[in-house]
């Protein structure tokens, strides 16, 4: 029982961890007509959202770090990695602080998540690029985020009811 537990585990932390690496991919091709750098769809965050639902805190970390070292190899370089991180573990540690509550939905976690994701990279760039001014860009990427986290978390608990259901199933 516990190498059937195990086994399933192993593989469904495989298959979350390649879904991010193709939505990242995919997100690459989407152009996004917005003029304000960094606004992005967040499609991948569809698998830290369903992550912290389906395989605890621990495992959606792992799952995101993997994604994030990966996505930086094959589609980035090392500074897209760090911002990634930056904005990734914030996000993370957020959505993780307000899901142990209890007291806030699915989509509002993604948005706390997708405006935490923000203002962490946003944070990170101006300590890189050493000034203040980089923070005018982040009233709009909390509006993206709100936007990008609701669509999200739309998605992601349709995802996470289902797939809840189908592991109750294998369980049994």
């Amino acid at each position: 029982m516990y190498r059937e537990k195990k086994a399933i585990t192993v593989a469904l932390y495989g298959l979350l961890t390649a879904l991010a690496l193709v939505l990242s991919f995919v997100e690459t091709l989407i152009p996004i007509p917005i003029p304000i750098p960094g606004v992005k769809l967040g499609l991948a965050n569809l698998v830290t959202v369903v992550g912290l639902y389906l395989i605890g805190i621990p495992g959606t970390i792992a799952v995101t770090l993997v994604r994030i070292v990966l996505v930086g190899f094959s589609f980035g370089n090392p500074y897209s990695m760090i911002y990634g991180l930056s904005g990734s573990f914030l996000s993370l540690l957020v959505m993780a602080i307000f899901k142990k509550t209890g007291r806030f939905s699915q989509i509002s976690i993604s948005v706390l998540g997708g405006i935490a994701h923000n203002i962490g990279q946003i944070t990170f760039a101006a300590v890189i690029v050493q000034t203040s001014g980089v923070f005018y860009y982040l009233p709009f990427l909390i509006a993206a985020g709100c936007i990008a986290g609701t669509l999200i978390g739309i998605v992601g608990g349709l995802i996470t009811g289902r797939l809840l259901c189908a592991m109750r199933g294998i369980k049994k």
